[in-house]
């Protein structure tokens, strides 16, 4: 076979190296072109150097291209894979770190609350630039596979506006279900059949069976509770299942941020959170993984090069869902995933516009996901309040309305539940002239934005948050990582 695959965002190595030799795990697919694209030069190097490496290490015939421009690495392209960060760890750290003078502690700020609503804000005029292109010069009926935070918001505005064919991806599903089958004693996580559906990390385990048998909720929270590590690291995530009878599939600190009942108040955060590592729910703890990550690949770049010399195994291919993706469509071996399409009757407790995540299967005739799911009252009521934050981010990112941008804001369950209207309006004034920047929609309303900024009276604090550490040096991170080789 042969076809063309542009990655967008390319520059973000270590996932777009995953998504490379996954795809190159189907025996099929060895004659296929890869186009990379990013804006920054340098990090294109970096990965094409890469990949380059895997490609001449496996023998393989595969051709790989770097460009900055990107309509021409979407030129005849029939697969679009999105993995930016618009504004990159810079407007991140605003994400962060504005939202914390109104006492808005986020743990990640990528989805929903003040942080994933200005980087969708950020994303959609990018998204659709990007279906622009997919429209006019990719392949007739490209598929574009959105792996991008805010998940819901872009897939929204690609699906809505973009008009492009479009599936948002993520791995929150699969991970769940891997924790589910270890505190049962699964043998393997292939032993667990479910059932998950909601919308993009608020997606809910329905129903489980183990080896055929029904799991109950009793027996599920009797299990987690007796686990010597998910007892602490997942004590929020624990106690929403005993409350709502059905498990969540994302980490505590992700969780946190979309419910107004555990990070509003600094002694909840710290009663709820875990610190053995960023997700369980530490003050910008992504922010800091993140900072880290980035500085960690490009000092010890050379050994990344070295380790891309080794065999490509597919015995290693990961539970991404790209590479079965384009697998099952191009050769009709049957996937079974989860989906963030377009409601459309899917769920019936949810509005037909929202970007829904649920179960489907893929074939040669395309994604078709399984309809007729009803969530259980309380997860569809907390759904729905993040879905009605959604659909208003994405109409203020499509027209640029910073009134209606503010009323997002304040219908965020999180920010409600901590800030009064007062602050919200002059926090989004504080975060718009910080990104006016990445934000060229709402160009003509910034010089108001700053002038309301000159003379408000609105207190702020500077705060670091409940949980907040300090980014860790490249020296700290090598003695971290030899402490744990020489435990392990």
């Amino acid at each position: 076979m042969s076809f063309k695959t542009a990655i967008i965002g390319a520059g973000s190595v270590g996932f777009t190296k995953k998504l490379f030799t996954d795809i190159l795990c189907v025996p099929e697919f060895k004659d296929i072109e890869f186009a990379l694209t990013d804006i920054s030069e340098h990090n294109l190097g970096m990965i094409q150097a890469i990949l380059d490496r895997i490609v001449e290490a496996n023998g393989l015939p595969t051709k790989v291209t770097a460009t900055t421009d990107r309509r021409k690495a979407l030129e005849g392209a029939r697969y679009i894979i999105s993995c930016v960060r618009v504004g990159g760890l810079e407007a991140y750290a605003d994400d962060i770190r504005i939202p914390l003078k109104y006492g808005i502690d986020q743990c990640v700020g990528d989805t929903i609350c003040a942080g994933g609503i200005l980087y969708g804000q950020r994303n959609i005029p990018v998204i659709l630039d990007f279906c622009k292109d997919i429209r006019e010069v990719a392949e007739t009926d490209a598929k574009f596979l959105n792996y991008a935070n805010p998940m819901a918001m872009n897939t929204w505005a690609a699906i809505e506006y973009g008009k492009v064919d479009t599936v948002g991806l993520c791995h929150g599903v699969q991970h769940g279900a891997e924790q589910i089958a270890e505190v049962l004693g699964a043998k393997s996580p292939r032993e667990l059949d479910y059932v998950c559906s909601g919308i993009n990390h608020q997606t809910w385990f329905i129903e489980l069976r183990l080896n055929g048998r029904a799991i109950g909720k009793d027996e599920l929270v009797a299990a987690f509770e007796a686990h010597p590590v998910y007892s602490k690291q997942e004590k929020l995530r624990i106690d929403v299942l005993k409350r709502f009878g059905v498990y969540s599939t994302e980490s505590n600190g992700h969780l946190s941020e979309y419910l107004p009942w555990y990070r509003k108040r600094p002694d909840e955060i710290t009663r709820w959170i875990d610190m053995s590592d960023w997700i369980h729910g530490e003050t910008g703890g992504y922010l800091r993984y993140s900072t880290e990550t980035r500085n960690w690949f490009e000092t010890e770049y050379p050994q990344f090069l070295e380790a891309a010399s080794k065999p490509i195994d597919p015995a290693k291919r990961s539970n991404e869902h790209a590479s079965h993706i384009l697998e099952a469509l191009e050769t009709n071996r049957v996937y079974r995933g989860h989906f963030n399409v377009k409601n459309n009757g899917v769920i019936t407790n949810l509005p037909q516009d929202a970007i829904i995540e649920s179960p489907g299967f893929v074939d040669r005739f395309g994604i078709n996901t399984a309809a007729g799911i009803t969530l259980p009252e309380a997860c569809a009521a907390t759904c729905m309040s993040s879905i009605n934050v959604q659909r208003m981010s994405v109409h203020a990112a499509i027209a640029g309305d910073i009134d209606l941008l503010k009323l997002a804001m304040l219908h965020d369950p999180l920010v409600g539940a901590v800030s009064t209207p007062e602050e919200v309006w002059q926090m989004v004034d504080e975060m718009v002239v910080a990104q006016a920047a990445w934000l060229p929609q709402y160009a003509d309303a910034v010089p108001a934005a700053k002038e309301r900024l000159a003379k408000s009276k609105v207190k702020t604090r500077e705060w670091a948050g409940a949980a907040r550490r300090n980014v860790r040096s490249i020296e700290e991170l090598r003695a971290e990582k030899a402490g744990l080789k020489q435990a392990g």
